[in-house]
């Protein structure tokens, strides 16, 4: 399954008490389908999973996927640092009628090479549905190489990789050696760009939920030839990119979306909401001031 070329990793909404806010969700994704978002990544890093039940994360998958229908594709989180529970909460997610899975590198055990192969194969076994694998070493402290992507690749339903190493090389090395519908992601807005300019297919991305308009524009533009536009747009959009992430994603974020009246300015601890004066430079940034 080809998920698209731009997906977003989108936020979980809370309200004033810290639950799920279920009523916003609706008019989040229709934000999200109205500018270019293919594919919508839930309860990932930027939707808060580490502070989501297993109850939550099921209940979340489910509404989305009811609001979304088959507009577009809806990929679960449903990965973790224990192999076992990550399995077990692919099957649940599975049953609801969901897309896609992802699963991201084991944080904080530091498994070895061999350790990781085995525990994305164990999760692939879990489900027939297609599995992104995210690899993000700046937050889990483990990367996943290139050969051990390469071999994961021919599992059939391992179909695509979030990739924020950040390493071209690595992810050059990638996309040469998996076949040629394994899909390549940028797990980074900024490096969206250079990983398409060397086979790469699109990005999960923060930044949609604020310039997904401007980033379709710049991928189709990069997709139908016009290299010169896509590097203008890519120079102009840099800075709103770089600005999701002046602080822990989804902090930012959430500042402007709450400006924005899309969803509440609350993160559940310890992720705590940005002070005001961040807040007047971030919008600043994004002409909200």
């Amino acid at each position: 399954m080809i998920f698209g070329h731009l997906l977003t990793a989108m936020v979980t909404p809370f309200d004033e008490e810290g639950k799920i806010d279920l009523p916003a969700l609706e008019p989040l994704i229709e934000h999200l389908i109205a500018t270019g978002t293919e594919g919508l990544v839930v309860a990932g890093t930027t939707g808060e999973s580490p502070t989501l039940r297993t109850e939550e994360k099921l209940t979340l998958f489910k509404r989305v996927k009811e609001i979304t229908g088959n507009r577009v594709h809806v990929i679960a989180g449903t990965g973790t640092n224990d192999t076992s529970y990550s399995a077990e909460l692919t099957r649940k997610a599975a049953s609801i009628g969901i897309d896609g899975t992802m699963a991201v590198t084991p944080y904080y055990n530091k498994p070895n090479q061999e350790g990781m192969y085995h525990h994305f194969k164990t999760i692939a076994e879990a489900t027939s549905l297609p599995l992104m694998i995210y690899n993000i070493p700046g937050r889990c402290m483990v990367n996943l190489q290139a050969d051990t992507l390469i071999q994961l690749s021919k599992i059939p339903n391992i179909t695509s990789v979030k990739e924020a190493s950040g390493n071209l090389d690595q992810i050059s090395e990638i996309i040469e050696n998996t076949p040629l519908d394994f899909q390549v992601y940028s797990g980074d807005d900024s490096t969206t760009l250079p990983i398409m300019s060397i086979g790469g297919t699109g990005v999960v991305s923060v930044a949609s939920h604020l310039i997904g308009m401007e980033l379709t524009k710049m991928v189709k533009s990069f997709l139908s030839g016009n290299v010169v536009e896509a590097s203008k747009l890519h120079r102009q959009l840099l800075p709103k990119m770089k600005a999701c992430f002046r602080s822990p994603n989804p902090i930012p974020l959430k500042a402007i979306l709450g400006h924005l009246g899309l969803v509440k300015n609350q993160t559940r601890s310890p992720l705590l909401p940005l002070e005001e004066k961040e807040t007047k430079e971030l919008l600043h940034v994004f002409n909200l001031a």
